[in-house]
């Protein structure tokens, strides 16, 4: 094993790093937001103002909630997203600290349902001169610090044994195994794994490549470990992957109780998250009714103004204490409840960070699960990790890794997570899951040459897996070679995202020609993708003007919104051509992996040889194309 610096003063190493990212981030948003006066903010999609309050009204959890939407510039692009943290406030010169800050629930082209961080509407709401800003929200690196702060403290106790486990300062034991467990619906890979699993003392790795079933290996593991332990806690990097992880948990026959911000959970999940629970519960009923009386005793208490006698202030206050007592009752029954709910649970699943929520912060679990532990930044891990006696990483280091701003940060390893170093530092608690259950052996073989050493293997179902034409088209990988067509990349100078309508008109022509071989109601699923969302962008709106497109089911979206779904058929524009051969964001060939492995059954890929050719990934990638007779050139599909 190779020899590292003590776990204590890589963390503290880390904290160096963590802070330089929080620094540039910051510097990011407040570069886009904060330095801007309020119409330059809206010209460049960071605010939206004037809108108008289309609803209101108390959501799941008796939080309050507005939904907005824009009455000008209705068709401006804008920088939102599901999830993001706002800040809804009042331009009006008549009220006095008129904002509150959210969460967006929902969010369209011109609607967003904002989820406030407070029980109660605001009353400037009808003061009219609305707006809503893009914030910057700071809580998730104060809790990744704190975890690394607990976690280089530790001392003679379980979190320190795993710190140094994790890190390479000891090594990790496993339980014998005398029998071993078989699921007949598993295959041998994964009946392994979970042994493995079961067998390990402090930490175990699951490798899973794309289409090995690591989602259903992490499952049925969580069904065994649950006959044995109490409640086991499962975390991911993002609310989508742990949305995912609740739905194939619940449909299991599993009690999971999704913990987090409700307003970041899918609407469909909503019965399994805790505030759904809540709601649902019969005694939920009489926690309200005394809550309303809180509320009404509250309000009552307000309506003394200044210049009022001994008994009216006599009365105020007496109204006030009945308020406080009235919901600190509430609270009690409330918190009483939680308990039963959280202790009757056998999975509970949040991202790393709600792992630090006010209803589960002093729980300790037996068994922590980390899912697409690969995208987890480290310190973010060091956050479950810390209530947990054991910790399980599932993923695939080789897919996408987590994001990072800093330059600074990236260079002094920021970006390499918690799962990649265990990796490296204990290669005998990895078990890769080998066989594939996604694509034809065509589209698998490249990936499987470049990251994963040839030790994949494609099921015998999947294997040949085609679109059962009898043309050309059935070929199950096709490279569309653009060069010399003069499809030079373009530059959209504020985003600074790359775009070539040219690739994708060659694209679209090839689109048309697989679209004619089917039945309308025969289209097999098809994805479009491309590394840049500019590039994005520019295929959704030219589909959308599109007669012959525009009705059809496509998806269009970047790399990352692929990550962990598949489809018949996947199109990739690579965008990128120059006579510099400067191929920049195309060098992150983890990305690119995910890219090439979305597709079932056909995988176009559409690019410049002449630009990428300078890169030796992407030149083993033509090659490979020229082995399995997948080369065309765009010519072909030009009028």
């Amino acid at each position: 094993m190779a020899k590292h610096e003590s776990p204590v003063a890589e963390l503290l190493e880390l904290k160096k790093l963590l802070q330089l990212e929080k620094e540039e981030d910051f510097e990011q948003f407040k570069n886009l937001v904060t330095s801007l006066p309020l119409p330059d903010r809206r010209e460049r999609g960071l605010s939206w103002h004037p809108v108008e309050i289309f609803k209101r009204g108390y959501s799941i959890g008796d939080r309050a909630f507005v939904t907005i939407k824009r009455v000008k510039n209705m068709n401006q692009p804008h920088r939102f997203r599901s999830g993001g943290t706002v800040r809804l406030f009042s331009n009006n010169p008549n009220i006095k600290r008129g904002e509150r800050s959210g969460v967006i629930n929902y969010l369209d082209r011109n609607k967003m349902k904002i989820i406030l961080n407070s029980h109660d509407l605001p009353d400037w709401l009808d003061g009219g001169d609305i707006g809503v800003d893009m914030l910057f929200d700071e809580t998730t690196y104060i809790e990744m610090n704190k975890a690394i702060d607990k976690t280089i403290k530790a001392k003679g106790n379980r979190l320190a044994h795993l710190r140094d486990i994790l890190l390479g300062a000891e090594e990790p034991t496993f339980l014998p195994i005398k029998v071993p467990i078989i699921l007949p619906h598993l295959n041998e890979s994964q009946n392994n794994a979970i042994n493995h699993v079961l067998a390990a003392r402090e930490t175990a790795i699951i490798h899973g490549p794309p289409g090995t079933g690591k989602t259903t290996t992490l499952v049925e593991a969580l069904k065994l470990v649950t006959k044995t332990e109490g409640t086991v806690l499962v975390c991911a990097p993002s609310n989508a992957a742990v949305d995912l992880l609740t739905e194939r948990i619940a449909k299991k026959g599993m009690n999971v109780v999704r913990i987090g911000n409700i307003s970041r959970v899918d609407e469909n999940l909503i019965s399994h998250t805790l505030d759904g629970k809540l709601s649902s519960h019969p005694e939920m009923k009489n926690i309200k009714k005394i809550k309303v009386q809180s509320a009404e005793a509250r309000r009552k208490a307000k309506r003394f103004k200044r210049n009022f006698g001994y008994q009216q202030r006599q009365e105020r206050h007496r109204l006030f204490a009945e308020a406080k007592e009235l919901n600190q009752w509430a609270n009690q029954m409330e918190h009483s409840l939680v308990d039963r709910i959280l202790s009757s649970a056998h999975i509970i699943t949040c991202t790393m960070v709600s792992a630090t929520g006010k209803y589960v912060s002093e729980m300790k679990f037996k068994t922590l699960f980390i899912d697409e532990a690969a995208q987890a930044l480290e310190p973010a891990s060091w956050i479950p990790i810390a209530k947990a006696s054991r910790v399980i990483f599932f993923g695939d280091p080789l897919q996408l890794p987590p994001t990072v701003k800093s330059i600074a940060a990236k260079k002094g390893g920021f970006g390499i997570t918690l799962m990649e170093k265990s990796l490296e530092r204990h290669p005998a608690a990895t078990f890769l899951l080998n066989t594939q259950y996604r694509m034809h052996e065509d589209i698998m073989n490249f990936s499987n040459q470049q990251f994963y050493k040839n030790e994949l293997i494609a099921h015998e179902m999947v294997r040949l897996r085609d679109l059962d034409l009898e043309t050309e088209m059935n070929r199950p990988v096709e490279f569309i070679d653009t060069a010399g067509c003069g499809f030079e990349e373009q530059i959209n100078p504020e985003y600074k995202s790359r775009f070539n309508p040219d690739e994708f008109k060659i694209l679209r022509e090839h689109l048309y020609q697989l679209i004619a071989e089917f039945p309308a109601e025969e289209l097999p699923s098809i994805g479009i993708i491309s590394p840049y969302k500019e590039q994005v962008i520019h295929m959704r709106e030219a589909v959308s003007e599109d007669k012959d497109l525009a009705h059809l089911p496509f998806d269009i979206n970047t790399i990352d919104a692929f990550q962990g779904q598949e489809r018949d058929v996947i199109y990739i524009s690579l965008v990128r051509s120059n006579d510099k051969g400067e191929i920049g964001f195309l060098k992150d060939y983890r990305r690119m992996n995910v890219a090439m492995t979305r597709a079932r059954k056909k995988l176009i890929i559409v690019g410049d040889s002449a630009t990428l050719g300078s890169d030796n990934f992407y030149q083993n990638f033509m090659d490979y194309c020229d082995k399995i007779d997948a080369y065309r050139t765009a010519w072909e599909f030009m009028a």
